[in-house]
């Protein structure tokens, strides 16, 4: 796995899908990046039901996260991201729309980035507990670098569910 022209790098990256086989689409993509050479799968949370947030009226998505070790910048394995959800059929048609596959690059421990391509942390991770809640699964440790606070004391003061939605994580199998 190791490149050692690249450092290797941790990463956390958010799993969404709520078309088609869902469970089957977040499969296939964590077993897509496992097999990249630069890329080592180090943990994968449960999946969760959750509620969409924002967008247009759409069906409950499973989300999750995994745990990487890569010898990849995170624009390169952004890129293999986005490779991954095009090959899927994901289609970018409006923003928060319904999607067969959305994997966000949420976490680097300490990396701070903003690029016109890419922020980290993920610029809405300390709200959404759909992403937070398996983050700390994978990654009990991580703290967000802006503050220094663990992310696990951030989620212990999110809503269990945001109001209006009427469904929360429920765990599901892979």
């Amino acid at each position: 796995m190791n490149d050692s022209t690249q450092p290797l790098r941790i990463y956390v990256v958010g799993l969404g899908a709520n078309l088609g086989d869902r469970r089957g689409f977040l499969h296939a993509a964590v077993e897509k990046l496992a097999k990249q050479q630069r890329v080592r799968l180090l943990a994968q949370s449960q999946l969760r039901e959750t509620a969409p947030v924002g967008g247009p009226p759409q069906g409950a998505y499973l989300n999750g996260a995994i745990l990487l070790e890569a010898s990849l910048e995170p624009e390169d394995l952004l890129r293999e991201l986005l490779d991954i959800e095009h090959a899927a059929g994901r289609e970018r048609r409006e923003r928060w729309g319904p999607r067969v596959l959305d994997l966000d690059l949420l976490f680097s421990p300490g990396l701070l980035l903003e690029t016109a391509a890419l922020t980290l942390p993920h610029p809405r991770l300390r709200e959404r507990r759909f992403a937070l809640e398996p983050l700390v699964e994978v990654a009990p440790w991580a703290v967000d670098p802006w503050t220094g606070e663990r992310y696990a004391t951030l989620l212990e003061r999110l809503p269990r569910t945001p109001p209006g939605l009427g469904l929360d994580t429920v765990p599901q199998g892979w």
